[in-house]
């Protein structure tokens, strides 16, 4: 089965294609695994697959886009490269408009294929780190008590410790404790820095409740 690792996924219905491509990717230290047809393909995809999709847009059965509309629907999140013939490229312009990284006419020379995969991987590993970064802000916000998520909602929003104080009935000094507090359980090493957080984490009342 395909897992759930960074990996580059190759779809081409030509076996020297596929085989070459395949050698050529592992030879540059990636993991790759081939299909002959994008319907086995599928069915062998998990969703938590992560990764870069290689894929001929002319193809027997599923051609290329229609794969991608499916990846699309089941919300899997490959980069895909289209594989086209001079012939294909309108194809290949629409596989763009419907969210592919790059396309790529054959025959290609293999530093371009590789150029093309690095940049794609790129930018998964860039999404999971966000993505990862985003899970511990909300874990960081979760520590939180429940008065001093009303403080920070309060911070987020603008208000100044005086204001707050009155919103909360409290004295601004204990303001100020609930916001180090704050400061210190997310991490945040000012004020616009929280701010910043709590928006990329896009926590609220109700998700940090």
């Amino acid at each position: 089965m395909v897992s759930g690792e960074l990996t580059i996924f190759i779809v081409d219905d030509d076996d020297a294609i596929r085989e070459s491509l395949a050698l050529l990717l592992e030879s540059a230290g990636y993991a790759a695994q081939a299909f002959s047809s994008g319907t086995t393909f599928l069915s062998n995809l998990r969703s938590s697959a992560e990764g870069c999709l290689l894929i001929d847009v002319q193809m027997p059965e599923m051609d290329g886009l229609e794969v991608q509309q499916e990846l699309n629907r089941r919300g899997v999140a490959l980069r895909v490269i289209v594989m086209t013939g001079h012939a294909d490229v309108p194809l290949a312009v629409r596989a763009m408009k419907a969210g592919a990284f790059d396309f790529i006419e054959k025959p290609f020379a293999d530093e371009a294929m590789l150029a093309s995969v690095a940049c794609a991987l790129a930018l998964v590993n860039e999404e999971r780190d966000e993505q990862a970064e985003t899970l511990a802000i909300r874990d960081r916000a979760a520590l939180l008590t429940a008065r001093e998520h009303e403080v920070l909602n309060q911070l987020v929003a603008g208000h100044p410790n005086k204001v707050i104080a009155f919103h909360l009935s409290i004295s601004p000094r204990t303001v100020e404790i609930y916001r180090a507090r704050v400061m210190e359980k997310m991490k945040a090493r000012s004020l616009s820095e929280l701010v910043r957080m709590t928006l990329r984490a896009r926590l609220s009342p109700a998700t940090m409740d």
